[in-house]
């Protein structure tokens, strides 16, 4: 899509969006006048004021990820040190060898792979074995541990680095060749602690991978850019993440008492005055969950892990003066990771209750449009700025009417089980060798 194109359809899409919103409030206000309680009155002017901001967050992020981009392609160094990738591996003998094949093809002068194999009961460590050795500009090596979780192998994989730069990836992960190039070009100022890469689903053979697809690029990459403009990425994801070696020795390097041992990492960075860049240029493909319920499980340990690590670090969210950018972060997460699902499920109830009970569904109708638009204006910036498929916004429709609102569920649920104090385990997703 040229910028021509691309701006004429944005530009229809924010008309299209304003009149909605006019739309979407009068006939919110006129409906609220008409509700019999001030229980029903006061939930539509929480969603409407809801509304506004969710508005507002939309395009701030669309906003501050442009700018990003803009600084992004300014950011330059020349320097090459060298780069200890540490590939983490439990069971991953049908995606190991794979993966270290595709680490030999990346554009960088030297580096070294660094496999953990962390007291896999599978054949992991004997094919990771089979590619021991010097290979050229590239050396691997191969550490077997007892089992002890991720943050565990990854903490034994950084003590016996060589490397002044740190990436840690997923076993079942393939990076783009020019990723080490350009996440290294970051490390200009020494004040960075880390840049998060790109997470791209490779394996879109299905609906919901497809929806997957769109989520990654608009859901998180676009969030991950607006907060790289502020150096204050939230969330480094685990399966591609340039670490400077102080950094992490500064932070502690990994924690294991949280299920999202990653986001933890970063804010205990980002408490310690640490700068963390994105990199949308330096891409990992990963495998995504192909059935419905491995998806829930999926996300229902990701919620539980965030919000243990925002629990654990939640003295950062009064303290706006001594750790202003960590407390913005954070109070960031509670708007996504809390108060926007609750909402969501909350408005999707409130607006059914009021179609079946007053026989007016247009709110419920609107509402959908609204949110359906939102989505498609970002799905159309990101797939134009990541150079993505086209093809990924239609989906937008799907997206909003089912997908996010089945994840705003499972978040909901993850959410009064971990205030609740459920147990739980890890539910390692099952690895299909897609890619």
């Amino acid at each position: 899509m040229n910028r021509a194109t691309y701006a004429l359809a944005v530009s229809g899409i924010v008309i299209l969006l304003v009149v909605l919103s006019f739309l979407l409030f009068s006939i919110l206000l006129d409906l609220r006048i008409e509700l019999p309680t001030r229980f029903l009155q006061t939930s539509f002017l929480m969603v409407l004021g809801f509304l506004v901001l969710l508005i507002m967050r939309y395009f701030g992020l669309l906003w501050f990820s442009y700018l990003a981009q803009l600084e992004g392609e300014r950011s330059s160094t020349t320097k090459t040190p060298l780069v200890t990738i540490l590939v983490p591996a439990y069971n991953e003998g049908l995606v190991i060898q794979g993966a270290i094949r595709s680490l030999f093809e990346l554009d960088y002068p030297r580096y070294e792979i660094l496999v953990i194999d962390d007291g896999s009961t599978d054949d992991t460590y004997q094919n990771a074995r089979a590619f021991e050795g010097d290979h050229g500009r590239v050396t691997v090596r191969v550490i077997r541990k007892r089992n002890g979780g991720k943050s565990s192998a990854l903490n034994t994989g950084i003590a016996n680095a060589k490397g002044e730069l740190i990436l840690c990836m997923d076993g079942d992960s393939r990076l783009s060749p020019d990723t080490l190039r350009k996440a290294v070009r970051h490390f200009s100022s020494p004040s960075i602690a880390a840049v998060a890469g790109s997470v791209k689903v490779a394996n879109r053979n299905s609906l919901l991978a497809r929806l997957q697809a769109l989520e990654y690029v608009e859901g998180l990459n676009m969030v991950r850019k607006a907060q790289g403009f502020f150096h204050a990425v939230n969330i480094i994801p685990g399966p591609i993440g340039m670490f400077r070696r102080g950094a992490l020795d500064s932070a502690g390097r990994y924690d294991s008492d949280t299920f999202a041992e990653d986001c933890d990492l970063t804010l205990k960075m980002l408490i310690g005055g640490w700068q963390i860049h994105y990199e949308p240029g330096a891409v990992a493909y990963t495998e995504a969950p192909e059935h419905a319920l491995d998806l829930l499980k999926q996300r229902y340990r990701w919620t539980r892990g965030i919000l243990q690590a925002m629990k654990k670090h939640r003295r950062t969210l009064v303290s706006p003066f001594s750790t202003p950018t960590a407390c913005a972060t954070l109070w960031y997460m509670v708007f996504e990771g809390i108060a926007w699902p609750f909402m969501n499920v909350f408005a999707h109830i409130l607006f059914v209750f009021v179609a079946y009970s007053h026989g007016n569904a247009l709110p419920l109708v609107f509402w959908f449009l609204q949110l359906t638009i939102l989505d498609m204006a970002a799905a159309l910036y990101c797939v134009s700025a990541e150079e993505e498929s086209i093809g990924l916004v239609p989906y937008a429709i799907f997206y909003r009417m089912f997908f996010a609102l089945c994840i705003d569920f499972a978040k909901v649920f993850a959410t009064f089980e971990e205030l609740f104090g459920v147990r739980m385990g890890w539910g390692k997703l099952e690895r299909l060798g897609r890619i």
